[in-house]
């Protein structure tokens, strides 16, 4: 894998267009946005290609981490494509390019996700930690409240 793209893959037991809805309905990736201990503290979407999205994780001492960016493609269930930035100083900074491509598997869904132009390896190995507990929260999501939102 190049030093500039993570890729993670994740099969959830649930059919796509709950996991799809996980990640463009702002109350339900609020639930699960940030890694173990932080909370989704503002999420707002404007989900349609050109449109912007915003959000804010806080960190257990009270830190707030905002990041934004814009959607390129959004095709429900099947896939989607943003844009991704931190809103703090330092080599974060980077826009990065999200793809996530959701298939199904006989009722649940694979996920898999993709995020392009890290400046460095040590910012993608940062993420991937990052996100790998975002989907560990993601898979309680579905399992507890997921099954109301179906």
């Amino acid at each position: 894998m190049p030093d500039d793209q993570l890729t993670i893959t994740r099969v959830f037991d649930a059919p796509r267009e709950l996991v799809f809805g996980a990640w463009t309905d702002p109350d339900r990736l609020a639930s699960w946005l940030g890694p173990h201990g932080y909370t989704g503290a503002a999420v707002t979407l404007a989900t349609r290609p050109g449109g912007a999205w915003r959000a804010c994780i806080r960190a257990p001492d009270g830190d707030e981490h905002w990041m934004h960016g814009v959607y390129r493609e959004i095709a429900a269930p099947e896939r989607l494509v943003f844009t991704f930035t931190w809103d703090t100083d330092g080599d974060l900074r980077a826009e990065t390019l999200v793809t996530i491509d959701f298939a199904d598997r006989d009722g649940k869904t694979e996920m898999t996700f993709t995020q392009r132009g890290f400046p460095t390896a040590a910012d993608r190995d940062g993420h991937h930690d990052g996100w790998t507990s975002c989907f560990e929260d993601l898979t309680g999501f579905i399992r507890t409240r997921g099954k109301d939102a179906r």
